[in-house]
């Protein structure tokens, strides 16, 4: 097992993540004061809300991808590809494993910060881990990009009979909130822009089913935004069911609450977020959806050496949503908590400010849920187009998502499968 402690001219400040959390913190962070160092599995940050567009090829993967390595130009910051499996606030160390050749290693911190995100929910379904796909990280969006044009192709064979090929061509989500909804519209623009030029008989026979357990989608966006965005699906063929309970999902059909069974090609699963397995086995308080339990400073200890931003964690009587504004403004904050530590000043209390929702619901229509706008239709796509984009972390994003855009725009999405 390999050590590395810390240099004694400055603090050592271990972040665990790379996630809106942890990204914004280490954009933020004084380098000076600190020796940084970063663990975790991957080696990017990833801009997530435009996730569900690279299902389909809208926008290429790497284009909303930011190495993390280009941080290193800022000072002193190193970088471990691995995981934490273990925290020990006595001695002020971690045990981390490397992801490729998993060989543990300890690092020594001065504090720390958790920003480990979460993970998919699946409320102890039978089969959904084994037979569901999600859409989380990068590597999900490529494995539902694949499966997508090999549905296709295998319906397409001579040799495919009919219910093989309806069962096929039968896409379903679960979980009706925002990456539910998006990832449905974003397939629904590629069947009607694009496949049904290749899959002109095929492209007939499409379904797309979305399984929602609550009465409505988008339960978090404004009722009248919610109402519009079924009422739309609906008018583009897409089968929303709101009140579906799946109870078991098989290697080709899910099955629901109500006795009846879906047969399906493809099912997304995107039903909410746990903790991860090192948020579990953590000794520290947290509340009943097992999310760390901090102080208005992001501390989870009276010492101030351990901090938790982002998905994994929550203020004491004070729940903020899990999503991507609320953990970069976390993180933005938690910096300058600890800048103000290295320096002997007592910080200030965090104040979270709402920016609104936007969601995408296809053929380019959004929906913004503002403080003091509700708005929907091709202006508010603009709109959503528009502040995605200046929320990109670096030109060169910002670059290749334009680029992306007006090459779909011109030539359609690729529907090579490879």
């Amino acid at each position: 097992m390999s050590t590395q402690t810390a240099d004694r001219t400055r603090q050592r400040l271990v972040v665990l993540g790379s996630g809106f959390a942890a990204f914004s913190l280490l954009r933020k962070i004084d380098y000076r004061r600190y020796d940084v160092t970063v663990v975790s599995p991957r080696n990017h940050f990833l801009f997530s809300p435009l996730l569900p567009s690279t299902t389909v090829g809208t926008i290429e993967f790497r284009s909303i991808i930011e190495p993390i390595r280009t941080l290193i130009d800022k000072g002193n910051i190193a970088f471990y590809q691995g995981i934490c499996t273990h925290i020990d606030p006595q001695t002020q160390t971690i045990t981390g494993a490397g992801v490729f050749d998993h060989e543990p290693f300890l690092l020594n911190y001065h504090r720390l910060v958790i920003a480990v995100g979460a993970i998919n929910k699946t409320f102890g379904i039978p089969g959904v881990t084994e037979h569901a796909m999600f859409l989380k990280e990068l590597a999900d969006a490529r494995a539902i990009r694949q499966r997508i044009i090999e549905c296709f192709e295998r319906a397409s064979m001579p040799l495919t009979n009919e219910d093989e090929r309806r069962r096929l061509l039968h896409f379903v989500v679960v979980g009706g909130g925002p990456t539910g909804v998006e990832f449905a519209a974003e397939l629904h623009d590629f069947l009607v822009q694009d496949l049904r030029h290749w899959f002109p008989e095929q492209s007939q026979e499409v379904r797309i089913t979305l399984l929602e357990a609550s009465n409505t989608l988008l339960n978090t966006f404004d009722a009248k935004l919610s109402a519009y965005t079924v009422k739309r699906f609906r008018r583009d063929r897409i089968d929303v069911r709101t009140g579906a309970l799946v109870t078991r999902v098989e290697d080709k059909r899910i099955l629901l609450s109500d006795g009846s069974s879906i047969d399906y090609g493809l099912v997304v699963w995107s039903t909410g977020i746990g903790a991860t397995p090192l948020i579990q086995q953590l000794p520290f308080a947290k509340d009943r959806a097992q999310r760390l339990t901090t102080d208005n400073f992001f501390s989870i200890d009276d010492k101030r050496t351990v901090f938790a931003i982002g998905d994994c964690a929550t203020r004491a009587g004070d729940a903020l949503p899990a999503t991507a504004q609320v953990a970069m403004q976390e993180g933005v904050y938690l910096a300058r908590v600890l800048n103000d530590l290295a320096r002997g000043r007592e910080p200030r209390a965090f104040k979270y400010k709402h920016m609104g929702m936007l969601a995408y619901v296809g053929d380019n229509r959004a929906l913004a849920d503002l403080p003091k706008f509700k708005g929907r239709g091709f202006t508010t796509w603009l709109f959503w187009r528009s502040a995605y984009l200046t929320k990109l972390v670096s030109f060169k994003n910002k670059t290749l998502v334009l680029f992306d855009w007006f090459k779909t725009l011109c030539f359609g999405r690729d529907i090579s499968r490879f």
